[in-house]
């Protein structure tokens, strides 16, 4: 989801069809939700504003979202997908040399490098987005659930084929998702580090020390 607004479809005979409108339409009102919340907080969020900065009729945010809880909701949805997807592309190559060491630096990296991608979206979905209630606090508990889940599968995979070191609980692979989520809120509010990627060695010490592995 590039915080870049979609291009327009097109119109009239040469329109695409439904489906494809109605995505377009859904990400630019997620990444207009997203620039909004991020500059100002959610407190200044509304479909009103929402609309605006999309460039869109309060109409068709409306046939998307019942408000504006619901059309974060769905995007901390729709954030998670992106990035567990990069996170897989990104170490398919790793997977099949099987080096585990290296398959969770290339992880890490490709996590970490999305957020870079996608600032106003990391920035609504891991600060903002707490105030928004209590759905959206178990909505990211539910997220960092997911990674963690994930990471802990990958684990068990990797301990099972190549002997890789192993969590001894399902609390690390927690652990080691809320250091990693802490860490990186710190540097969306406050800007340290000054860049996110320099946060990759700190949390390779957090994972592999966990695992027993020592120094990265």
């Amino acid at each position: 989801m590039a915080e870049e607004p979609p291009v327009a479809v097109a119109r009239g005979r040469h329109a695409p069809p439904l489906e494809v409108r109605l995505d377009v339409q859904r990400r630019r009102l997620f990444l207009a939700a997203a620039a909004v919340c991020a500059r100002g907080g959610y407190a200044d969020l509304t479909a009103e504003a929402i609309t605006r900065e999309a460039g869109m009729s309060k109409a068709t945010f409306y046939e998307h979202f019942a408000n504006k809880e619901e059309c974060i909701l769905a995007l901390m949805d729709e954030a998670t997908r992106e990035v567990m997807q990069a996170m897989a592309t990104a170490t398919a190559t790793a997977s099949v040399r099987g080096d585990y060491r290296q398959h969770v630096r290339d992880q890490l990296g490709a996590f970490l490098r999305t957020l870079t991608e996608y600032p106003t979206t990391a920035q609504t979905v891991l600060v903002e987005g707490v105030a928004a209630g209590p759905q959206a606090a178990e909505r990211r508990d539910a997220m960092l659930a997911v990674f963690a889940e994930s990471l802990l599968r990958d684990n068990a995979r990797a301990a099972q084929r190549e002997g890789a070191p192993q969590f001894a609980s399902r609390d690390d692979a927690f652990a080691v998702v809320g250091a990693t989520v802490e860490l990186v809120s710190r540097h969306l509010r406050t800007g340290v580090p000054e860049d996110v990627l320099e946060l990759q060695p700190v949390i390779e010490r957090v994972i592999f020390g966990l695992l027993g592995g020592g120094d990265s």
